[in-house]
């Protein structure tokens, strides 16, 4: 097949972060020494792998071979060949597998989902004996990765990795991302950073990798600094406390003296009275 033939759809060239330069210059050198090597993948006219070698083959001039897959039925199934293959690539950064394969439990659910609803039932009664995950099954969809112990597998990382890629993914500002991306950071840092208001994620990210380190820093320092305990509390307010109960209790006291006073005149008034009366 010869350069023209070939469609580029650029949501699949786009699909995958793209190479380094440094990784792209070693690519070029590599092919113009020992020719393109391996086969472009093709589903029909569209560029489905090898949108670096094509591209290098064509500036240059040199020949390639092309090798079609036959089970690709819809973008989904090339989507999801796509990140099998990136997964299983070495050169892939952490970072980049555990967002491969949160996209790979996306699609994977959607297409179970899908199978699910368009599964032929031949009666009533065998939609309700039917288990949920059977049609899934017969269309040979792909295992649910519907756990992050699965998720963790597929991109050979931790449970804890995914997690913190998961909260990158949310909340972490572009910036952020794109120096967890680059290399600059690593997930651990750049998911303390992710916990940061989006203006001081930012802020951060501006004024480079080494504010980035420090801000991730920061974060980790606050969330080991034990919160203040009742007793700390008390501690707090302690002095305005100690005055405002003296001060009552001096003014109970009074209180109760006054009343013990006026309660002894009425007596004596009473008795006062008794003894007028008597006379």
């Amino acid at each position: 097949m010869n350069h023209d033939s070939i469609v580029i759809n650029e949501e699949l060239k786009a699909y995958i972060d793209p190479l380094t330069p440094e990784e792209h210059d070693a690519l070029e050198r590599s092919i113009l020494a020992e020719g393109c090597r391996d086969a472009l993948v093709l589903w029909g006219d569209v560029l489905v792998d090898g949108h670096n070698r094509f591209g290098i083959c064509s500036k240059h001039g040199l020949p390639f071979q092309t090798v079609q897959n036959p089970r690709f039925k819809s973008m989904d199934d090339v989507h999801l060949w796509m990140i099998d293959q990136h997964l299983g690539r070495r050169s892939v950064s952490d970072f980049q597998r555990g967002v491969l394969a949160l996209r790979k439990k996306e699609i994977v659910a959607a297409k179970r989902a899908q199978a699910i609803q368009e599964a032929p039932l031949p009666d009533a009664a065998a939609a309700t004996d039917s288990e949920p995950g059977a049609a899934a099954a017969s269309y040979s969809v792909p295992e649910a990765l519907n756990s992050r112990e699965a998720i963790a597998r597929a991109a050979r990382l931790s449970s804890s990795q995914v997690v913190m890629i998961e909260k990158i993914q949310k909340q972490a500002a572009p910036e952020v991302v794109a120096a967890v991306k680059a290399g600059e950071i690593s997930i651990n840092a750049a998911a303390a950073v992710a916990s940061l208001p989006v203006e001081e994620q930012v802020a951060a990210a501006s004024a480079g990798k080494d504010e980035l380190k420090q801000a991730a820093k920061r974060v980790r320092e606050a969330k080991k600094r034990p919160p203040k305990d009742e007793a700390d509390a008390v501690a707090d307010v302690a002095p305005e406390a100690v005055v405002e109960a003296a001060a009552s209790g001096d003014e109970l006291s009074q209180l109760r003296q006054r009343v013990a006073e006026l309660t002894a005149e009425n007596e004596q008034l009473r008795q006062q009275l008794q003894r007028l009366s008597g006379a």
